[in-house]
């Protein structure tokens, strides 16, 4: 046998050992596999904007300064209730906003009554009990709520307490008519704009989800 078929022999039987020898260490494939897919530009700012254990909470920085009081008390308050979430209670809020201020205005508080806690309530049957008296009777018509923002946060760890202040601006149709069916205030055309500061209350960890309205100003 010449030298020629020699060498491919021998160059053959190695390249056979190899392609053993590349099955054992690596396995073999059965099936369909997906290539590896490059990551795009989309993933790697979606990786990039990952929250990190220990970083920010937005859901609070983004109605609080990091780090001030009130953002404090509100990670205090998640810390003690973990269905708590800062943005959901101000869509809740602004919803019992509009709920509470035309069940007030109407005259029709015993449809809010497990919302108020009762000193609030107390004062706002007070003055629907003084409209009565006078023969006065209430239109009114909400538009909606132009701006709802977070003023204040307080926790106390011991009771469980949170309390928040949320300042609205509402928008509403407004006019009051005399018992002779006469209109003496208002109109119920022009839209009135109120700005309103409530505090709702609620103890954390317990099973009643409620805020109570407990304050109310300017």
């Amino acid at each position: 046998m010449n030298s020629p078929i020699i060498q491919l022999l021998v160059l053959a039987g190695i390249a056979i050992f190899l392609i053993l020898r590349l099955k054992s260490v690596l396995g073999t494939r059965e099936g369909f596999e997906r290539p590896p897919v490059a990551k795009t530009e989309s993933d790697e700012r979606r990786d990039a904007f990952e929250v990190i254990e220990g970083g920010p909470d937005h859901d609070i920085t983004d109605h609080a300064e990091e780090g001030s009081e009130m953002a404090d008390a509100l990670a205090a308050m998640k810390r003690a209730d973990d269905s708590f979430n800062v943005g959901e209670f101000l869509g809740g809020a602004r919803g019992a906003y509009e709920m509470i201020l035309m069940a007030f205005e109407n005259g029709e508080l015993d449809d809010v009554v497990p919302y108020l806690s009762p000193e609030v309530y107390e004062a706002f049957a007070e003055v629907v009990d003084e409209r009565e008296k006078q023969g006065l009777k209430v239109e009114a018509t909400f538009v909606g709520v132009s701006d709802t923002t977070l003023a204040a946060a307080e926790f106390d760890a011991d009771s469980g307490e949170a309390d928040i202040t949320v300042r609205f601006t509402g928008e509403f149709t407004y006019l009051v008519r005399n018992a002779e069916g006469e209109v003496v205030e208002g109109s119920a055309t022009e839209i009135k704009r109120q700005r309103d500061s409530w505090t709702f209350s609620r103890t954390m960890g317990t099973n009643d989800p409620n805020w109570l309205l407990v304050a109310t100003g300017e």
